[in-house]
């Protein structure tokens, strides 16, 4: 145990987050994120029993965000003509302004099939059993100053 890591950073999680270097991106992803698929040349952690933002909130709490690129936070946009709502971005956006100045401008869009591309790039893939739609979400890390 340590002392002011939060509990659901597992040991697996926080080895990744610490060999991650500058520029590295981690996807957390949503229950129907085909993590397995997407995540052959990554490290698949798998946290199905939690939810998106319990899992970018821990993460973020440890986890700088690039400052040399616009956008180190990437939302999987939403398909065109996709009558899906999207409420759980307000929550990403409210825990992303906890954890960083910049708020809102760090995050950007990524259309789906891109996501996916990128997603393959990864260092890791965190699969949850999130059950919003379009609830992905990929940050590139900084450096800690």
């Amino acid at each position: 145990m340590l002392k002011g890591i939060p509990k659901i950073l597992s040991p697996e999680l926080l080895k990744v987050l610490c060999e991650m270097g500058h520029a590295d991106r981690i996807v957390i992803s949503d229950g129907n994120f085909p993590a397995e698929s997407m995540g052959k040349d990554a490290i698949v952690i798998r946290l199905d029993g939690h939810g998106v933002p319990e899992v970018l909130d821990a993460i973020l709490q440890v986890f700088p965000l690039d400052t040399y690129v616009d956008h180190p936070v990437n939302l999987m946009e939403v398909m065109k003509g996709d009558p899906v709502e999207t409420p759980i971005w307000d929550t990403y956006s409210d825990i992303i302004k906890k954890h960083d100045d910049r708020g809102d401008s760090t995050i950007g869009h990524i259309e789906r099939f891109a996501f996916y591309e990128e997603a393959k790039k990864a260092y890791a893939i965190v699969a949850t059993g999130e059950s919003a739609l379009y609830a992905n979400i990929m940050l590139q890390k900084g450096v800690v100053i």
